[in-house]
């Protein structure tokens, strides 16, 4: 069951925080190992349709922990600037919640590798093309099925654009 934020004034809208996630280049996916410890990990990722994308090895601790768990989130940070002389940071930030699920359908897991691809690399599509001919045997692609996010920004940022939550 999603939270309600605290600080509803500095929430982001939906449409904010899918802006966030469509802009972002990296973010960090939170997994529950089957040791009990969390494992945070930095990643690439691309956005479609409620569901971020993105690679992986083959093996290796994160495939281990969603074997064990498929629930996580990921995080992405749109912005942190710090204010010293006000001993504070302007942030704003999203977490997508959901379950995640590594793609064993060769279509969809093209498909995936395709979106990443493209974006990170919007201006050649051959060499995207050869390059994924070359490495879908070696990379296993994830999908995280986004069920709940939120956002939030600093109080400095809600009173300078003057909009409030609905930003």
């Amino acid at each position: 069951m999603p939270y309600a934020m605290r600080r509803y004034k500095q929430q982001l809208s939906q449409a904010a925080c899918s802006a966030i996630l469509d802009r972002g280049t990296s973010g960090v996916l939170a997994l529950l190992g089957e040791d009990g410890y969390p494992y945070a990990v930095p990643l690439s990722y691309v956005c479609r349709d409620g569901r971020v994308y993105f690679h992986s090895a083959r093996a290796g601790h994160k495939l281990e922990a969603i074997a064990h768990c498929d629930r996580a989130s990921f995080c992405v940070i749109d912005q942190d600037q710090i204010a010293p002389e006000e001993y504070t940071s302007y942030f704003r930030s999203v977490i997508a919640f959901g379950t995640i699920r590594v793609l064993e359908d060769p279509a969809e897991k093209r498909e995936a590798l395709r979106l990443l691809a493209g974006k990170y690399f919007p201006d050649d599509p051959e060499g995207r093309e050869a390059e994924i001919q070359k490495t879908i045997a070696s990379v296993t692609m994830l999908e995280l099925a986004v069920e709940h996010m939120t956002g939030k920004e600093a109080i400095e940022l809600v009173r300078k654009d003057g909009v409030g939550p609905e930003n």
